[in-house]
């Protein structure tokens, strides 16, 4: 196996920072230009051009520039193929450090371990004893511990429900999430110090809100775009073959809206939903569907037909949206979330505009 300081990794990892840093100034930079990547991710997955899972390894071609780029890497699949970790984008890591906003001696809580990667780079920099990183999985939180040692990082790793937190050293000046989630945890919020800043995806975005001493927090989503493996939760199929017997509707809200230009909207509107879509033999899109985990179903051909099914009306909630942002995908950096003991709520523009409740479990 390649060592985490030979002189070629070295070289490629100061690179790699440089690039990551594009001129600009942060903290964060010698903390990627020291934590090599390579040993959390000894092997990942790439698809290829029919979509089938390649793994790639230390020796393959490209294997060490690929690491060291500014890539995403697929670590893990299920049984179904589906990723259920990956190390994220450098370039996206670097923004939520830089938005924790953190001084050294800052003690910091990660929901969502996986590689192991990012709480080494946050070791490197506030040390080990200062991080704390949970997830659900123990085989990654195994690997995680190995991969930190090798790296001479030792923060405190255990496997867990990452949204319950970890009392025993709280409260925390930071907390960060790398798993996709639908609220701020309430038990993370608990375990916040006054004063604290979290940075979490929710839905295709990123929040940052900052903790108030009555347990509120308030704050917005930054705008570079997310898409995190979300944290895991038991969920219902979707069910289109129920959808057959549904009667057609009329919508005059472009079926290929819901895949790009209301997506991020619709990941705040419809926490946790999924989509999908069928194309013809010319690769053409023919029809896209919609499913939320309580089994709520919705598909839209792109003549404007649309059947629904389930306890919510998937559809209706893509028709408000429609009326809200009439043209173009709306910033990310207009939304704010406002955070209650009771209720966690997020908006457009300001406040008291447009705005959805997030669920609080």
């Amino acid at each position: 196996m390649i060592g985490p300081n030979n002189s070629a990794t070295a070289e490629l990892r100061a690179k790699f920072a440089a690039a990551l840093g594009e001129g600009h100034q942060s903290e964060w930079l010698a903390a990627f230009a020291t934590v090599p990547r390579h040993l959390f991710t000894p092997t990942f997955y790439r698809q290829d051009d029919q979509g089938r899972w390649q793994g790639v390894s230390e020796g393959d071609t490209g294997y060490l520039e690929t690491v060291y780029s500014d890539t995403a890497l697929t670590t893990q699949l299920d049984e179904r193929g589906i990723p259920t970790s990956s190390s994220s984008e450098p370039q996206l890591m670097l923004t939520m450090l830089n938005a924790l906003d953190t001084e050294v001696g800052h003690t910091v809580y990660e929901l969502g371990t996986g590689t192991g990667y990012n709480a080494a780079l946050l070791a490197s920099r506030l040390g080990s004893d200062n991080v704390v990183s949970v997830d659900v999985d123990p085989d990654l939180v195994h690997l995680a511990r190995e991969r930190l040692a090798k790296s001479q990082y030792r923060p405190l790793v255990f496997a867990g429900d990452g949204a319950e937190g970890y009392p025993a050293r709280a409260p925390y000046d930071r907390i960060i999430a790398t798993a996709g989630l639908r609220c701020i945890p309430p038990a993370l919020l608990e375990q916040a110090r006054e004063g604290s800043v979290i940075v979490a995806p929710i839905g295709f975005g990123v929040a940052r809100v900052t903790v108030s001493n009555n347990g509120e927090a308030t704050g917005r989503f930054i705008s570079t775009p997310a898409h995190f493996v979300p944290r895991r939760t038991p969920s219902k199929a979707p069910d289109f073959a129920g959808l057959e017997s549904q009667p057609a509707e009329e919508t005059t809200v472009p079926a290929k809206d819901v895949l790009n230009r209301l997506k991020f909207p619709m990941s705040l509107a419809l926490p946790g939903y999924n989509s999908c879509s069928w194309r013809d033999d010319d690769g053409n899109l023919t029809s896209v569907g919609l499913w939320t985990e309580d089994g709520s179903t919705a598909s839209a051909h792109v003549e404007g037909k649309v059947r629904q099914i389930g306890p919510q009306r998937l559809w209706d909630t893509v028709e408000e949206l429609a009326l809200i942002f009439p043209a173009g995908a709306p910033a990310r950096e207009d939304f704010g979330l406002t955070i209650t003991p009771g209720s966690q709520r997020v908006w457009y523009h300001e406040p008291n505009g447009p705005s959805w409740p997030l669920p609080t479990e």
